[in-house]
């Protein structure tokens, strides 16, 4: 079947998976060479299932496979497969719209991938355990980056009865998530499922959380079916046991194509200065007001954060944790930047230079 004039994008037989006329435009150079479209919707060792207009295809992942770990082939890609052939090759894929990238758990400076082409990053916490504020600002971050539009789903709501203790949760996720949604759902009582299910029913949808934290349960609900293992909550602790693996993307029977993730351990940050401003909107206005352009919010006269936090308008949690993520994302970056590891170095060789002197003008008499 070709794909290079389809009488229209939405009436194509990829459009509940998000195919569109600007999808079209760019895959163009590659339907003349034969190639027909696909979305990936899984990727292990060196294959991907990829969804074309004839079903899913298994393909050989061989020449889209670069030695940079952020340029491989992921779960949400629109691929070029070949239209024929044992074994059918992906020969590339189109320019992203928007990739949700963490920095790896190894010590090598690595980024990875973790989906691509996401409108919505659905970021889930569990209820059932004591909310890591922390953490969920860390997603947050990570999210605004991808350039999806993040939305947080308080999950096992059914856990809480008491609807001002609820209430209070919400409230304090809504301080640590400015212009993002909270939306509490519970897979039990379908409590909140479907609204989310509306917020899904266009574009695409990446499922992120760690753990246990309810994914692959409220993924089952938005499915209107068992099609992702679930496992029980664990009696220690209410939390429940991991179970997805791999990345898959699945066509939603409401509209909307969902991408779930496995649990993740470590959330770190990868080049997300501008994802952090977006978390932390609130401390980057009061900062434009800061006296000194250059002020590092920690002792300078005319710091309008530092008088935020003492007037109660800034939670000093929320500076200590802006503080952290930054410091986190310039180290990150700085493995990367020989600039900027010598601008590091620089400043540090100052601020020891300083410390130095004040410690030698104490111990004279002079301090």
């Amino acid at each position: 079947m070709s794909f290079s004039s389809p009488s229209s994008s939405s009436s194509h037989a990829l459009a509940p998976f998000g195919w569109d006329d600007a999808w079209e435009a760019e895959f163009a150079p590659y339907a003349a060479q034969g190639l027909v479209p696909g979305r990936v919707v899984r990727v292990d060792r060196g294959q991907c299932d990829v969804m074309t207009a004839d079903g899913i295809v298994r393909a050989d992942t061989a020449f889209v496979t670069p030695h940079d770990p952020l340029r491989v082939i992921c779960t949400g890609d629109w691929a070029a497969v070949e239209a024929a052939g044992n074994p059918r090759y992906v020969k590339a894929y189109l320019p992203r719209r928007a990739a949700f990238v963490r920095s790896t758990s190894s010590q090598r400076s690595e980024g990875q991938i973790l989906a691509a082409n996401a409108d919505h990053a659905i970021i889930a916490v569990s209820l059932a355990v004591e909310l890591d504020l922390g953490r969920i600002e860390r997603f947050l971050a990570l999210a605004w980056e991808s350039g999806a539009q993040p939305l947080v789903v308080l999950t096992k709501a059914d856990l809480v009865p008491d609807p001002v203790t609820l209430s209070h949760l919400v409230q304090d996720v809504q301080t640590a998530a400015p212009g993002v949604d909270v939306l509490t759902v519970s897979s039990l009582t379908g409590e909140g499922t479907d609204v989310l299910a509306a917020v899904v029913a266009s574009g695409t949808s990446v499922l992120l959380g760690t753990s246990g934290a309810g994914k692959s349960t409220l993924a089952n609900a938005l499915l209107g079916a068992d099609v992702m293992a679930v496992q029980a909550t664990r009696d220690v602790d209410g939390k429940g046991r991991h179970t997805t693996t791999t990345r898959n993307l699945l066509a939603l029977p409401g509209g909307g194509v969902l991408i779930d993730t496995p649990g993740l351990r470590g959330v770190g940050l990868w080049d997300a200065e501008a994802g952090v401003g977006q978390v932390f909107s609130e401390i980057e206005e009061y900062a434009a007001e800061c006296r000194f352009p250059d002020c590092a919010h920690e002792a300078e006269p005319g710091c309008a954060v530092l008088e935020a936090v003492e007037s109660g308008a800034l939670p000093q949690r929320r500076l200590e944790s802006y503080r952290k993520l930054l410091r986190e994302n310039q180290r990150i970056v700085a493995k990367t930047d020989a600039r900027l590891r010598a601008d590091i170095r620089r400043d540090w060789r100052m601020k020891s230079a300083e410390g130095r002197a004040n410690y030698a003008a104490k111990h004279n008499g002079r301090f």
